[in-house]
């Protein structure tokens, strides 16, 4: 891979850096959520985008500026952005960087991402995720987006948690799976995580890498939605007002 396209990629992770506080140009707003296996985030993603979108209405135009969650059709969408500025740009191996780009897509879409081990194709989805908040009003279940993005002021990193032992007998119901595969699976994904996480900070995650950790176990995922809107008014990266 050329240095044209490494400095392509990095133009979308550097952009992140190049916030100016004063005129309020700078990405977001953005919700994170990184979970434990067998927390449920794409449930809260779901519901909390639909009751996000209700608070971003837009007085000019009279409609409600919409907040999505970032599933695989999102990604691909916002891949094929990049891949047609690619084409655009004139690089000279233009045709590899759309390859990269197009296997970037692909293993979002097919849950292969926490596999990738080529260097080019992690600072590929680091460059996916920064383009991604740039568009803003997203929420991204990733447990490193929200390290990723750590420079933007106006989002929220969620983190998901609960027993081990709830986690195991939760995941032996929603899979129909005895305890030793419920074990045997929750360690594997934890494992996974931890180590895509690692590939993308060069560390692991700690406490202080999120805003708030809930516990899944003990909350309903109504209870952490309405807190997660109550934080995000509070912060004021949505209008704190319930009336428009």
């Amino acid at each position: 891979m050329s240095h044209k396209m490494e400095k392509f990629i990095k133009n979308f992770i550097n952009s992140i850096a190049s916030c100016d506080l004063e005129t309020g140009y700078f990405p977001g707003p953005v919700v994170t959520i990184s979970r434990q296996a067998g927390c449920s985030a794409k449930r809260i993603a779901i519901k909390l985008s639909k009751i996000l979108t209700g608070y971003s209405y837009m007085s000019d135009t009279k409609t409600d500026a919409e907040w999505k969650w970032v599933d695989k059709d999102l990604f691909e969408d916002v891949v094929k952005d990049m891949i047609t500025e690619v084409k655009s740009s004139g690089y000279d191996d233009s045709e590899e960087a759309v390859k990269i780009l197009t296997q970037a897509a692909k293993v979002f879409s097919d849950e292969t991402i926490y596999d990738i081990t080529d260097e080019m194709m992690l600072e590929t989805f680091k460059g996916v995720i920064c383009r991604l908040a740039f568009k803003g009003r997203v929420i991204i279940i990733n447990p490193s987006a929200g390290v990723i993005l750590n420079s933007v002021p106006n989002k929220l990193n969620i983190r998901l948690e609960a027993p081990l032992e709830w986690r195991i007998n939760r995941i032996m119901q929603l899979k129909d799976l005895t305890q030793a595969e419920s074990v045997e699976f929750v360690r594997e994904m934890d494992s996974k995580r931890d180590i895509f996480i690692e590939k993308i900070i060069g560390r692991n995650t700690n406490n202080d890498d999120f805003d708030v950790i809930f516990n899944y176990a003990s909350m309903q995922d109504d209870e952490i939605i309405d807190a997660v809107v109550n934080i995000l008014k509070n912060k004021k990266i949505i209008s704190p007002y319930d009336d428009f």
